[in-house]
Order: structure tokens, then sequence, then C-alpha cells
């Protein structure tokens, strides 16, 4: 027994890593500004009159998060001027677009939806994409920073930080909205500015951190330049000018070969795996979209909000996803994946029963503890999955590449959500949400019983 003990106890010393402590900051400056551009969005558009037909359309800003894949190849080879010679490949890509982050949140600020949407909308896509962008180079930096075996604590620093961003952006953004807010009974614009030009300050978190941290140290890989020859030798007898030429083959090997290494790895499997990163988080993200709306029509104070669902929540989803690490060091990360699908879909009939009962403040604090730690264990599952599928050599394009096949669907259908509520009510949406996590139950299955080829995640 004190063997045992002991030996989780030195477990937990890779947590005082210096990168995997620096991931805590860094997972904060790529959880802030999601919700500020979704969940908190929603919520801020409700209480200024918007309708929520056209709240479920916006949340299509997300789909940046999903198509992000068309510009990571970008981000894994192209060099910024000046940037990239002082700071490195990943921490010039990072600065870059928490600067761009940063600015369109002042943006959003000091623009009042009801006078001006189109403009709101705009500054809030310019932070979803340079978002994007940062989770781009983000997530390459985690895999490249560190070895193997320090991926799920480098993922579960991560996952603290993001989480703990969520708070400051839902909750923090609502208390301090509240706060400033001379007349809770009409909507004004100052509250909002003012929380939101305070999320912009504390964007300097992460900022101060890339200006810290050490680029990874990743050789050029003998892949990619093997990938290079090959496309070289394509066009060996093309007539044409050397930097078109060189072009051509940049262009291969940024865009093709990354996709070209995941089908061949994988080969017949690599549609099941698509498959399966494409319906995981279904449940969660389209149910997600409207329960900032189902909060304020059920009577839910912006206080009540701010307390249970985005500080006590997302405190159960850290709490979730320490649970999940901890599975998936015991009983492997498909079986864990199945267990996280399955309370996924079941947690969210919970809101079923919620609906039913109105403004109950306990109800919700029950449903809220159930979902959120269901959340953090199919989330810890699912990042440690979709790292283990990656190769180094083309970390970022193939890591964007998962992250947004699994936001797509999802984000798609959400965005009919507020239509769906206003034809059929809150009940047989969240009904719905359930039923979609079926599926999911089959594709796990399915690929634990596949053989995959996860021994190039580390080219060194």
């Amino acid at each position: 027994m004190t063997s045992r003990l002991l030996s989780w106890v030195h477990a937990m010393r890779i947590y005082t890593h210096p990168r995997v402590l620096g991931m805590l900051s860094l997972g904060f400056s790529a959880g802030l500004p999601l919700l500020l551009i979704l969940g908190t969005l929603s919520f801020w558009l409700r209480e200024a009159g918007i309708d929520r037909t056209t709240i479920g359309h916006l949340s299509w800003i997300g789909l940046a998060y999903s198509v992000k894949w068309l510009w990571s190849p970008l981000v894994d080879r192209l060099q910024l001027p000046f940037l990239t010679r002082w700071l490195g490949r990943r921490r010039a890509w990072l600065f870059l677009s928490q600067m761009i982050i940063t600015a369109a949140l002042v943006g959003m600020a000091l623009t009042d939806p009801i006078l001006d949407l189109a403009q709101l909308v705009f500054f809030a896509l310019a932070v979803a994409f340079a978002s994007a962008t940062q989770d781009i180079a983000l997530d390459a930096y985690r895999i490249e920073a560190v070895a193997l075996e320090l991926q799920g604590a480098m993922a579960a620093t991560y996952q603290a930080g993001y989480r703990i961003a969520m708070i400051l952006a839902s909750a923090g953004v609502l208390w301090i909205a509240a706060a400033v807010d001379v007349s809770t009974a009409t909507y004004e614009h100052a509250p909002w500015r003012f929380a939101y030009l305070v999320m912009a300050c504390s964007m300097a978190v992460g900022i101060v951190t890339t200006l810290i941290i050490r680029e990874p140290d990743v050789p050029y890989s003998r892949l990619i330049t093997d990938n290079e020859s090959i496309a070289q030798q394509a066009i060996a007898g093309w007539r044409l000018h050397p930097r078109i030429r060189n072009l051509l083959i940049w262009l291969y090997g940024a865009l093709i070969a990354p996709f070209r290494d995941f089908i061949q790895r994988h080969q017949r499997q690599a549609l099941l795996i698509l498959a399966l990163i494409a319906l995981y988080r279904i449940s969660d993200v389209v149910m997600g979209v409207m329960s900032n709306p189902f909060y304020v029509d059920m009577g839910y104070s912006k206080d009540e909000v701010a307390a249970i669902s985005k500080v006590y929540g997302v405190l159960m989803t850290i709490a979730g996803a320490a649970i999940g690490g901890l599975l998936t060091l015991k009983f492997g990360i498909m079986r864990t994946l199945f267990l996280g699908a399955v309370l996924s879909a079941l947690t969210n009939l919970l809101f079923v029963w919620l609906a039913g009962r109105g403004h109950d403040v306990n109800g919700l604090i029950f449903t809220i503890s159930a979902d959120n730690l269901s959340a953090g264990i199919a989330s810890s599952a699912f990042i440690a999955y979709l790292s283990g599928l990656t190769n180094s050599a083309y970390s970022a394009t193939q890591y964007a590449l998962f992250s947004s096949v699994m936001l797509l669907l999802p984000k798609f259908i959400a965005g009919f959500s507020g239509q769906f509520v206003d034809a059929y009510g809150y009940e047989n949406f969240f009904i719905t949400t359930a039923l979609m996590g079926l599926p999911v139950l089959i594709l796990v299955w399915l690929a634990g019983h596949a053989k995959f080829d996860s021994s190039s995640h580390q080219e060194r």
C-alpha cells in the first residue's frame, strides 16, 4: 500500500516541470477568447434584446475553429518577418495571434450590439480567427515541447489554465458587468464595455508567458525533407522558373504531405478516426449554444449563473479532467473515451428535468455538477487520444485538422439550435442532443477494436 502511494506521489512530480507549468498560463490565454465570442456573448446579446434565432446563427462565428486546418500549414511552415527571428517559429505565431485577440476584444467592448450589431460581429470574427490561430501554434508547441511521457501532464495543466480562463470569461464578465450596472431593470452597454475591456487586458497573461518561455528544440524532420524530395522528383521534368519550382515544393510539403502522412499511417482506419473525431463532442457542443439563453429564460440572474455555471461548473470540469487523466492511465484511452461519451449524452437529459422545474437553484447545481464532471472526463481522454494520433513532423497541421473536424459538424448544427428551441421547446431540444450521442458509442467501440499506428507520434 505504501509503495503504491509513493509511486503516485512520484508521478505527480511531472507537474513541476517548467514547460508543464508554463502550459497553465498558455492554456489560460487559449481559453479566454472562446466564451467571449460564444457563451458570454450570447448572454450579452439576449440581455440586449437580440432574438434567439439570431443568437443561434451568430454561434457560427465559432466555425473559425472548425476550419483552422485551412491555414494551419502556414502556421506550421511560414516564417513571420522579424517575429520568427526574434521569438522562433511557434512563439512568433503565438505572439501575433495574442496581440490581434487583444485588439479585437477592445473593439468588441466599444461596440453596442443594439446600435451596430454588424461591427460587433466583425470584431468577434477577428477574435475567433486569431484565437484559432493561437490554438494551432499552441497545440504544436505543446506536442513539440516535451517528450511523449509528459504529454498527459501538459494536457492536464493546459486544461486547468483553459478552464480558469473560462471562469474569468464567463462568471468574471457577468460579475464585473453586474457590479458596475447601475440599472438592473434595463439594458445598458456600459457594464459590458467595461467587462470586455478587462478581458482584453487579461490577455497579457499569455503575451508575457510567450515572451518568457523557450522555443521547442525540434530538429528539421527527415520526413519533411523526404517528402519535399518526392515533390522535387515529380516536377523534375517541368520547365518552371526556380522560384515557382521552390514554391510548388514548399506547398506540397506544407499542404499535401501532412494529410498524406496521416492517410498512409492509418490507411483504411483513417475515415473511422475522422468520423469519431467529428462526432465525439456533438452532444455537448450543440447543447452548449442554448445553455445561456436557457438560463436567462428560466429566470436565473447573472450572479446565479456566474456562481453556479461559470465558477462552480468550471471547477467541476477541472475535477472531471483530473479524474479522466487517472482513468486514462488506469484503464486506457479508449475505455475512458467510451465512458465520457456515455456520461455526456446522459447528463444532457438532466436539463430536461431542470426545464420542467423552472427557476430552481438547487436543481441547477445538481445538473451543472453532473454535466461538467462528465465533460471534464471526456475532454481529458479526447485530448490524449488526438495527441497520440499526430506526427510531430506536422504537429500543427495535423492537430489543427483533428480539432477542426471535431467542431465543424457540431458547430454547424448548433447554429440551428435557436430555431429548434423556438419551434419545439427546450425539453425536446435537450432530448435530441442526448440522442445525438448514441452514434458516438458505436464509433468508439469500433475504434477501440481497430489497430492504430501511433508509433510516429514523436519523431525527434
